[in-house]
Protein backbone atom coordinates (compact mmCIF):
# COMPACT_ATOMS: atom_id res chain seq x y z
CA UNK A 1 0.00 0.00 0.00
CA UNK A 2 1.44 3.35 -1.08
CA UNK A 3 0.53 6.42 0.96
CA UNK A 4 0.99 10.09 0.06
CA UNK A 5 2.92 12.18 2.57
CA UNK A 6 0.03 14.55 3.29
CA UNK A 7 -2.30 11.59 3.92
CA UNK A 8 0.26 10.03 6.28
CA UNK A 9 0.47 13.26 8.30
CA UNK A 10 -3.30 13.57 8.55
CA UNK A 11 -3.55 9.91 9.53
CA UNK A 12 -0.99 10.25 12.30
CA UNK A 13 -2.55 13.26 13.99
CA UNK A 14 -6.03 11.71 13.71
CA UNK A 15 -5.10 8.33 15.19
CA UNK A 16 -3.08 10.15 17.85
CA UNK A 17 -6.32 11.86 18.92
CA UNK A 18 -4.95 15.28 18.03
CA UNK A 19 -7.31 16.22 15.20
CA UNK A 20 -8.49 18.38 16.77
CA UNK A 21 -6.49 18.73 19.98
CA UNK A 22 -8.21 18.40 23.38
CA UNK A 23 -11.25 16.77 21.77
CA UNK A 24 -11.65 13.69 24.02
CA UNK A 25 -14.39 14.17 26.63
CA UNK A 26 -12.94 15.16 29.99
CA UNK A 27 -12.77 13.18 33.23
CA UNK A 28 -11.11 9.87 34.19
CA UNK A 29 -13.11 8.07 31.47
CA UNK A 30 -11.50 10.32 28.88
CA UNK A 31 -8.08 9.47 30.27
CA UNK A 32 -8.87 5.75 29.98
CA UNK A 33 -10.03 6.30 26.40
CA UNK A 34 -6.57 7.63 25.52
CA UNK A 35 -4.96 4.62 27.20
CA UNK A 36 -7.23 2.30 25.24
CA UNK A 37 -6.04 3.90 21.99
CA UNK A 38 -2.34 4.27 22.77
CA UNK A 39 -1.87 1.37 25.19
CA UNK A 40 0.77 3.02 27.32
CA UNK A 41 2.06 6.54 27.97
CA UNK A 42 5.61 7.33 28.97
CA UNK A 43 6.11 8.67 32.48
CA UNK A 44 8.78 11.18 33.44
CA UNK A 45 8.92 12.92 36.83
CA UNK A 46 10.34 16.21 35.50
CA UNK A 47 7.64 18.80 36.00
CA UNK A 48 9.03 22.11 34.78
CA UNK A 49 6.28 22.41 32.16
CA UNK A 50 4.14 19.57 33.49
CA UNK A 51 4.91 15.86 33.78
CA UNK A 52 5.21 14.08 30.45
CA UNK A 53 2.15 11.86 30.84
CA UNK A 54 0.07 14.83 31.99
CA UNK A 55 1.14 16.81 28.93
CA UNK A 56 0.29 13.88 26.65
CA UNK A 57 -3.18 13.71 28.17
CA UNK A 58 -3.62 17.50 28.26
CA UNK A 59 -3.04 17.62 24.50
CA UNK A 60 -5.89 15.15 23.93
CA UNK A 61 -8.44 15.40 26.76
CA UNK A 62 -10.70 18.43 27.15
CA UNK A 63 -10.05 20.38 30.35
CA UNK A 64 -7.53 17.77 31.51
CA UNK A 65 -6.66 17.81 35.21
CA UNK A 66 -3.67 15.82 36.53
CA UNK A 67 -5.87 14.61 39.41
CA UNK A 68 -7.82 12.45 36.94
CA UNK A 69 -4.80 10.33 36.08
CA UNK A 70 -3.56 10.38 39.69
CA UNK A 71 -6.88 8.96 40.88
CA UNK A 72 -6.69 6.10 38.38
CA UNK A 73 -3.15 5.40 39.54
CA UNK A 74 -4.16 5.40 43.22
CA UNK A 75 -7.08 3.05 42.45
CA UNK A 76 -4.59 0.69 40.76
CA UNK A 77 -6.33 0.99 37.40
CA UNK A 78 -2.95 2.09 36.03
CA UNK A 79 0.50 0.89 37.02
CA UNK A 80 4.09 1.74 36.14
CA UNK A 81 6.00 -0.59 33.85
CA UNK A 82 8.94 -0.37 31.47
CA UNK A 83 7.76 -0.10 27.88
CA UNK A 84 10.11 2.15 25.94
CA UNK A 85 11.12 3.76 29.20
CA UNK A 86 9.06 4.04 32.34
CA UNK A 87 5.39 4.13 31.34
CA UNK A 88 1.88 4.06 32.71
CA UNK A 89 -0.04 1.00 31.52
CA UNK A 90 -3.56 -0.26 32.30
CA UNK A 91 -3.38 -2.75 35.17
CA UNK A 92 -5.28 -5.30 33.09
CA UNK A 93 -2.14 -5.61 30.93
CA UNK A 94 0.17 -6.42 33.86
CA UNK A 95 0.82 -10.06 32.77
CA UNK A 96 2.47 -8.84 29.56
CA UNK A 97 4.68 -6.30 31.32
CA UNK A 98 6.43 -8.29 34.02
CA UNK A 99 10.12 -7.40 34.01
CA UNK A 100 11.41 -10.63 32.54
CA UNK A 101 14.35 -9.13 30.61
CA UNK A 102 15.44 -6.82 33.41
CA UNK A 103 19.08 -7.95 33.33
CA UNK A 104 20.47 -5.03 35.31
CA UNK A 105 17.72 -5.21 37.95
CA UNK A 106 18.25 -8.94 38.41
CA UNK A 107 21.98 -8.33 38.77
CA UNK A 108 21.37 -5.74 41.50
CA UNK A 109 19.14 -8.16 43.43
CA UNK A 110 21.63 -11.01 43.02
CA UNK A 111 24.47 -8.84 44.34
CA UNK A 112 22.48 -7.62 47.36
CA UNK A 113 20.24 -10.52 48.45
CA UNK A 114 20.35 -9.53 52.13
CA UNK A 115 19.12 -6.00 51.41
CA UNK A 116 16.43 -7.33 49.06
CA UNK A 117 15.13 -9.74 51.70
CA UNK A 118 15.11 -7.10 54.45
CA UNK A 119 13.31 -4.60 52.25
CA UNK A 120 10.59 -7.03 51.21
CA UNK A 121 10.03 -8.39 54.72
CA UNK A 122 9.73 -4.93 56.25
CA UNK A 123 7.23 -3.84 53.59
CA UNK A 124 5.30 -7.07 54.15
CA UNK A 125 5.06 -6.25 57.85
CA UNK A 126 4.55 -2.47 57.75
CA UNK A 127 2.87 -1.72 54.42
CA UNK A 128 4.00 0.67 51.70
CA UNK A 129 7.30 2.44 52.34
CA UNK A 130 9.70 4.76 50.53
CA UNK A 131 13.49 4.68 50.30
CA UNK A 132 13.58 7.37 53.00
CA UNK A 133 12.01 4.92 55.47
CA UNK A 134 15.18 2.80 55.35
CA UNK A 135 18.67 3.58 56.57
CA UNK A 136 20.80 4.63 53.62
CA UNK A 137 23.40 2.07 52.54
CA UNK A 138 26.35 2.70 50.27
CA UNK A 139 27.98 0.08 48.11
CA UNK A 140 29.46 -0.47 44.68
CA UNK A 141 26.41 0.83 42.81
CA UNK A 142 26.62 4.13 40.95
CA UNK A 143 24.06 6.30 39.17
CA UNK A 144 24.06 7.49 35.54
CA UNK A 145 26.71 10.07 36.33
CA UNK A 146 29.08 7.68 38.13
CA UNK A 147 28.25 8.92 41.63
CA UNK A 148 27.59 6.43 44.47
CA UNK A 149 23.93 5.57 44.84
CA UNK A 150 21.85 4.33 47.74
CA UNK A 151 21.77 0.51 47.60
CA UNK A 152 18.33 0.42 49.27
CA UNK A 153 16.86 2.73 46.65
CA UNK A 154 18.40 0.64 43.86
CA UNK A 155 17.03 -2.58 45.39
CA UNK A 156 13.55 -1.08 45.73
CA UNK A 157 13.58 -0.01 42.10
CA UNK A 158 14.93 -3.38 40.93
CA UNK A 159 12.28 -5.21 42.95
CA UNK A 160 9.59 -3.12 41.28
CA UNK A 161 11.01 -3.73 37.80
CA UNK A 162 11.11 -7.50 38.36
CA UNK A 163 7.58 -7.64 39.75
CA UNK A 164 8.27 -8.44 43.41
CA UNK A 165 7.16 -4.98 44.50
CA UNK A 166 5.02 -2.36 42.84
CA UNK A 167 4.42 1.35 43.25
CA UNK A 168 1.45 1.96 45.53
CA UNK A 169 1.47 5.72 44.95
CA UNK A 170 3.62 8.77 44.42
CA UNK A 171 3.73 11.93 46.48
CA UNK A 172 5.56 14.34 44.23
CA UNK A 173 8.60 12.35 43.18
CA UNK A 174 8.59 10.23 46.33
CA UNK A 175 7.67 6.62 45.49
CA UNK A 176 5.86 4.33 47.89
CA UNK A 177 6.52 0.63 47.30
CA UNK A 178 4.30 -2.28 48.33
CA UNK A 179 4.04 -6.00 47.63
CA UNK A 180 2.79 -6.59 44.12
CA UNK A 181 0.07 -8.97 45.38
CA UNK A 182 -1.47 -6.07 47.31
CA UNK A 183 -1.60 -3.89 44.21
CA UNK A 184 -2.73 -6.18 41.39
CA UNK A 185 -6.00 -8.19 41.47
CA UNK A 186 -5.36 -11.93 42.10
CA UNK A 187 -6.79 -13.09 38.77
CA UNK A 188 -4.53 -10.72 36.83
CA UNK A 189 -1.52 -11.57 38.98
CA UNK A 190 -2.12 -15.30 38.46
CA UNK A 191 -2.07 -14.94 34.67
CA UNK A 192 1.39 -16.04 33.54
CA UNK A 193 2.50 -15.19 30.02
CA UNK A 194 5.51 -16.89 28.34
CA UNK A 195 8.45 -14.66 27.47
CA UNK A 196 7.94 -15.01 23.72
CA UNK A 197 4.32 -13.90 24.01
CA UNK A 198 5.29 -11.00 26.26
CA UNK A 199 7.86 -9.76 23.77
CA UNK A 200 5.46 -10.10 20.85
CA UNK A 201 2.78 -8.19 22.75
CA UNK A 202 5.16 -5.43 23.79
CA UNK A 203 6.56 -5.11 20.27
CA UNK A 204 3.02 -4.67 18.95
CA UNK A 205 2.36 -2.13 21.71
CA UNK A 206 5.02 0.19 20.25
CA UNK A 207 3.25 0.20 16.88
CA UNK A 208 -0.05 0.66 18.68
CA UNK A 209 1.24 3.68 20.60
CA UNK A 210 2.68 5.48 17.57
CA UNK A 211 0.70 4.41 14.53
CA UNK A 212 3.27 4.43 11.72
CA UNK A 213 6.58 3.06 12.97
CA UNK A 214 9.19 1.32 10.85
CA UNK A 215 11.62 -1.40 11.89
CA UNK A 216 14.18 0.67 13.78
CA UNK A 217 14.79 3.93 15.58
CA UNK A 218 16.87 5.05 18.57
CA UNK A 219 15.31 3.75 21.82
CA UNK A 220 11.96 3.00 20.17
CA UNK A 221 12.32 -0.77 20.53
CA UNK A 222 14.46 -0.79 23.68
CA UNK A 223 13.75 -3.50 26.25
CA UNK A 224 12.61 -6.04 23.63
CA UNK A 225 15.91 -7.85 23.14
CA UNK A 226 17.98 -7.88 19.98
CA UNK A 227 16.75 -7.85 16.41
CA UNK A 228 18.31 -11.28 15.82
CA UNK A 229 18.13 -14.37 18.07
CA UNK A 230 19.99 -13.94 21.35
CA UNK A 231 21.62 -16.98 22.99
CA UNK A 232 20.93 -15.41 26.39
CA UNK A 233 17.19 -15.39 25.61
CA UNK A 234 16.52 -18.77 24.02
CA UNK A 235 12.74 -18.21 24.27
CA UNK A 236 12.95 -15.17 22.01
CA UNK A 237 13.50 -15.50 18.25
CA UNK A 238 14.49 -11.81 18.07
CA UNK A 239 12.51 -8.71 17.14
CA UNK A 240 12.75 -9.29 13.39
CA UNK A 241 11.16 -12.74 13.59
CA UNK A 242 8.46 -11.48 15.95
CA UNK A 243 7.64 -8.61 13.60
CA UNK A 244 7.40 -10.99 10.63
CA UNK A 245 5.10 -13.17 12.71
CA UNK A 246 2.85 -10.17 13.44
CA UNK A 247 2.74 -9.38 9.72
CA UNK A 248 1.98 -12.98 8.77
CA UNK A 249 -0.83 -13.09 11.35
CA UNK A 250 -2.33 -9.88 10.00
CA UNK A 251 -1.67 -7.82 13.13
CA UNK A 252 0.60 -5.40 11.28
CA UNK A 253 0.10 -4.12 7.73
CA UNK A 254 3.20 -2.87 5.83
CA UNK A 255 2.90 0.39 3.88
CA UNK A 256 5.20 2.70 1.92
CA UNK A 257 5.00 6.42 2.64
CA UNK A 258 6.00 9.04 0.09
CA UNK A 259 9.38 10.55 0.95
CA UNK A 260 10.01 8.16 3.86
CA UNK A 261 12.67 5.46 3.63
CA UNK A 262 11.78 1.86 4.38
CA UNK A 263 8.53 0.14 5.22
CA UNK A 264 6.13 1.46 7.80
CA UNK A 265 3.47 -0.53 9.62
CA UNK A 266 -0.11 0.18 10.70
CA UNK A 267 -2.68 -1.78 12.65
CA UNK A 268 -5.20 -3.57 10.39
CA UNK A 269 -8.17 -1.80 11.97
CA UNK A 270 -6.62 1.55 10.99
CA UNK A 271 -6.07 0.85 7.29
CA UNK A 272 -9.36 2.53 6.33
CA UNK A 273 -8.39 5.63 8.32
CA UNK A 274 -5.06 5.68 6.47
CA UNK A 275 -6.86 5.47 3.12
CA UNK A 276 -9.14 8.42 3.93
CA UNK A 277 -7.77 10.46 6.83
CA UNK A 278 -9.87 13.49 7.84
CA UNK A 279 -8.75 17.07 7.58
CA UNK A 280 -7.15 17.95 10.92
CA UNK A 281 -8.82 21.29 11.51
CA UNK A 282 -7.13 24.33 12.99
CA UNK A 283 -6.20 23.42 16.55
CA UNK A 284 -2.86 23.80 18.33
CA UNK A 285 -1.30 21.29 20.72
CA UNK A 286 1.95 21.41 22.67
CA UNK A 287 3.73 18.03 22.58
CA UNK A 288 6.08 16.84 25.36
CA UNK A 289 9.47 15.19 24.69
CA UNK A 290 8.13 11.62 25.13
CA UNK A 291 4.83 12.00 23.31
CA UNK A 292 4.47 8.99 21.01
CA UNK A 293 4.00 11.28 18.01
CA UNK A 294 7.60 12.54 18.40
CA UNK A 295 9.22 9.17 19.21
CA UNK A 296 10.57 8.71 15.69
CA UNK A 297 12.79 11.74 15.16
CA UNK A 298 13.76 10.52 11.67
CA UNK A 299 10.11 10.39 10.63
CA UNK A 300 9.59 13.91 12.00
CA UNK A 301 12.32 15.04 9.64
CA UNK A 302 11.22 13.19 6.51
CA UNK A 303 7.44 13.49 6.91
CA UNK A 304 7.01 16.75 8.81
CA UNK A 305 10.25 18.52 7.88
CA UNK A 306 10.85 19.11 11.59
CA UNK A 307 14.07 18.57 13.50
CA UNK A 308 13.54 17.79 17.16
CA UNK A 309 16.30 17.27 19.69
CA UNK A 310 15.62 17.08 23.41
CA UNK A 311 18.50 19.19 24.68
CA UNK A 312 18.40 18.24 28.35
CA UNK A 313 21.87 16.68 28.12
CA UNK A 314 23.28 19.24 25.69
CA UNK A 315 25.59 21.83 27.34
CA UNK A 316 23.75 25.17 27.58
CA UNK A 317 26.23 26.95 25.32
CA UNK A 318 25.56 24.45 22.53
CA UNK A 319 21.76 24.43 22.70
CA UNK A 320 19.90 25.83 19.73
CA UNK A 321 16.63 25.87 21.62
CA UNK A 322 16.09 25.07 25.31
CA UNK A 323 16.32 22.04 27.54
CA UNK A 324 12.56 21.45 27.95
CA UNK A 325 10.94 22.62 24.74
CA UNK A 326 7.54 21.50 23.43
CA UNK A 327 6.91 21.16 19.67
CA UNK A 328 3.87 23.14 18.47
CA UNK A 329 1.46 21.08 16.38
CA UNK A 330 -0.94 23.10 14.21
CA UNK A 331 -3.33 20.87 12.32
CA UNK A 332 -1.01 18.30 10.76
CA UNK A 333 2.11 20.50 10.75
CA UNK A 334 4.81 21.11 13.32
CA UNK A 335 5.21 24.86 13.06
CA UNK A 336 7.45 25.79 15.96
CA UNK A 337 8.45 25.13 19.55
CA UNK A 338 7.66 26.76 22.85
CA UNK A 339 9.53 26.77 26.17
CA UNK A 340 7.03 27.25 29.03
CA UNK A 341 7.65 27.05 32.76
CA UNK A 342 5.04 26.62 35.45
CA UNK A 343 5.85 28.82 38.42
CA UNK A 344 3.66 27.33 41.13
CA UNK A 345 4.95 29.67 43.83
CA UNK A 346 3.93 32.76 41.85
CA UNK A 347 0.88 31.13 40.28
CA UNK A 348 1.68 31.91 36.67
CA UNK A 349 3.13 30.39 33.50
CA UNK A 350 6.27 31.93 32.04
CA UNK A 351 7.05 31.61 28.35
CA UNK A 352 10.84 31.74 28.13
CA UNK A 353 11.06 31.47 24.35
CA UNK A 354 9.26 30.60 21.13
CA UNK A 355 10.89 29.48 17.89
CA UNK A 356 8.94 29.40 14.61
CA UNK A 357 9.88 27.09 11.76
CA UNK A 358 11.44 28.72 8.70
CA UNK A 359 8.74 30.02 6.42
CA UNK A 360 5.98 29.92 9.02
CA UNK A 361 4.41 33.29 9.81
CA UNK A 362 1.86 33.10 12.64
CA UNK A 363 -0.10 36.16 11.48
CA UNK A 364 -0.57 34.83 7.95
CA UNK A 365 -1.49 31.22 8.77
CA UNK A 366 -5.26 30.84 8.55
CA UNK A 367 -6.87 30.52 12.02
CA UNK A 368 -3.51 30.01 13.73
CA UNK A 369 -3.63 33.02 16.06
CA UNK A 370 -6.99 32.02 17.56
CA UNK A 371 -5.91 28.37 17.79
CA UNK A 372 -2.70 29.37 19.59
CA UNK A 373 -4.64 31.58 22.00
CA UNK A 374 -6.98 28.68 22.79
CA UNK A 375 -4.01 26.36 23.37
CA UNK A 376 -2.38 28.88 25.71
CA UNK A 377 -5.60 29.38 27.67
CA UNK A 378 -5.98 25.61 28.00
CA UNK A 379 -2.38 25.32 29.17
CA UNK A 380 -2.86 28.05 31.79
CA UNK A 381 -5.87 26.16 33.11
CA UNK A 382 -3.95 22.87 33.10
CA UNK A 383 -1.14 24.52 35.07
CA UNK A 384 -3.58 25.88 37.65
CA UNK A 385 -2.15 29.34 36.95
CA UNK A 386 -3.75 32.77 37.00
CA UNK A 387 -1.97 34.20 33.99
CA UNK A 388 0.83 34.17 31.45
CA UNK A 389 4.10 36.07 31.45
CA UNK A 390 6.24 36.48 28.34
CA UNK A 391 10.00 36.95 28.30
CA UNK A 392 10.89 40.57 27.34
CA UNK A 393 12.19 39.62 23.88
CA UNK A 394 8.80 38.03 23.02
CA UNK A 395 6.91 41.34 22.81
CA UNK A 396 5.58 40.45 19.35
CA UNK A 397 4.15 37.13 20.54
CA UNK A 398 2.73 38.81 23.64
CA UNK A 399 0.78 41.28 21.50
CA UNK A 400 -0.29 38.63 19.00
CA UNK A 401 -1.66 36.24 21.61
CA UNK A 402 -2.73 38.84 24.16
CA UNK A 403 -6.16 37.35 24.87
CA UNK A 404 -4.50 34.28 26.38
CA UNK A 405 -3.04 36.37 29.22
CA UNK A 406 -5.80 35.67 31.72
CA UNK A 407 -7.14 32.44 33.07
CA UNK A 408 -10.35 31.30 31.36
CA UNK A 409 -11.47 27.95 32.81
CA UNK A 410 -14.15 27.47 30.14
CA UNK A 411 -11.52 26.95 27.43
CA UNK A 412 -10.46 23.38 26.75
Amino acid sequence: MDVAADAARRFLVARQMLAPARSVDGGPDGVLEVFRRLGSIQFDPLSVAGRNHDLVLHARVAGYEPAWCDSLYERQELFEAYNKGLSLVPTSEFPWFRGVIAVNSRRILAEHPDVAEQVVERIRAEGSLTALDFERRQGSLVDWFGAPTNVVRAVLEASAVTGVLGLARREGNRRYYDLIERLVPPDILAHKVPLREQLRYKLLSRYRAHGLLGIAGPDIFGGLGRAKPDPELPESPGRTALREELIDDGELVPVRVEGVRGKRFVLPEEVELLKAPPEPGHSVAFLPPFDALVWDRGLLGSLFGFEYVWELFVPPAKRRWGWYVLPILFGDRLVGRIEPRIDRAEGHVSVLNVWWEDGFEPRRAESFVEAMRAALRAYIRFAGASGLEWAPHLATEKRLFASAAGRQPSDS
